[in-house]
């Protein structure tokens, strides 16, 4: 029985080492790891019970009313099992207007029915604008703890009749390291006319301990970050083997009054190291991006121009995430800007 059959003619070196060559080749997707953020965007947000508000707009009065109802199943923040809930609101980023409800003592599923009026709101601006409500836990001898908010977009296409419009939504958790690693008070203080930014960094307590001591040589670091690009940075002393160090130290910055609102400062303690490289202790931070303390602290310093206003901060393992990094160049600022903060 004839078969027939043919032979190709294959380059074995040339295979070989096209072979060899894919082997060898490294390619960097496979060792790319994912940031902070990315991670952080794979995960469900966590919730915090509901949040039951109303929203009407009236044209004729260009008057936004925001009726908060009541708000149900918050979490237990008290060591008594129970919360202290109030809710603040904004519509930003007008940082000169907000509302707060009063707080119900010890209620996790607190009735408020309070209204609150945001006035001169062009109806044509609403699309741009933002509803933000921050549901907070009193504590009348610490810092108020951020339950979480309910942020609502896109109000133009919601508010486009004159009916009131009821909401129930979930309160999206923020998410606060449990890591235990110290406080640390600092102030702000801001002057319009200068524009002149004044950092006070004051005092810390229990600190992580950083050597094999115990103990820590703690300095603090400050960075003005604007539209995620750092423009300067400042730093204090080193306090020698302390946990607890007392700095009352002031770090100033110049800020024109157009800029004040695109800016923010990236606060870090860190362990001085004399022969190898400085630890992070922690971070903490306040800016217009920012979310919870640290946009509070840095609105509550612009509604009290020349005033010296401070505050505790649980230090984070991470940087607060509107103060991360970027690489992005920003737009435009005043040429006395890097001006003043070359020096």
């Amino acid at each position: 029985m004839d078969m027939e059959f043919s032979v190709c003619n294959v380059n074995h070196k040339d295979a070989s080492r096209a072979h060899l060559c894919n082997i060898g080749e490294i390619k960097p997707e496979l060792y790319k790891q994912p940031s902070l953020e990315e991670k952080c965007a794979e995960r469900e947000p966590e919730t915090a019970g509901s949040l039951h508000f109303s929203l009407i707009y009236s044209q004729e009065d260009r008057t936004l009313t925001v009726r908060v109802i009541d708000a149900c199943n918050l979490p237990a923040k008290d060591f008594s099992g129970t919360s202290d809930p109030y809710v603040k609101i904004y519509l930003l980023p007008d940082r000169k207007r907000k509302f707060q409800t009063k707080v119900h003592r010890k209620n996790l599923n607190p009735t408020f029915n309070e209204e609150f009026a945001f006035t001169e709101v062009p109806f044509l601006e609403l699309g741009s604008r933002t509803l933000q409500l921050a549901v907070y836990d009193f504590d009348r001898f610490s810092r108020h703890d951020l339950i979480g908010q309910v942020v609502v977009k896109n109000l133009n296409g919601d508010l486009s009749t004159c009916k009131e419009k009821d909401y129930t939504m979930d309160i999206l958790c923020i998410n606060q390291e449990k890591v235990d690693l110290g406080e640390l008070m600092f102030s702000l203080c801001y002057l319009p006319t200068a524009g002149r930014l004044t950092v006070t960094i004051i005092k810390a307590r229990n600190l992580k301990a950083m050597d094999i001591t115990g103990s820590s040589d703690p300095y603090v670091k400050v960075v003005l970050v604007c539209q995620g690009k750092r423009i300067k940075k400042k730093k204090t002393t080193v306090k020698k083997s302390t946990l607890n160090p007392v700095y009352n130290e002031a770090l100033v910055f110049d800020i024109p009054a157009e800029n004040i609102d695109e800016c923010g400062v990236l606060v870090q303690v860190k362990d001085y190291d004399k022969v190898g490289s400085n630890e992070i202790v922690g971070y903490s931070g306040s800016g217009m991006t920012c979310l919870g303390q640290g946009r509070d602290h840095w609105l509550e310093m612009l509604d009290s121009p020349r005033k010296p206003i401070a505050h505790w901060y649980q230090l984070l393992e991470h940087q607060p995430a509107g103060l991360s990094s970027a690489h992005n160049t920003p737009r435009k600022l005043s040429s006395c800007f890097y001006a003043g903060n070359n020096g």
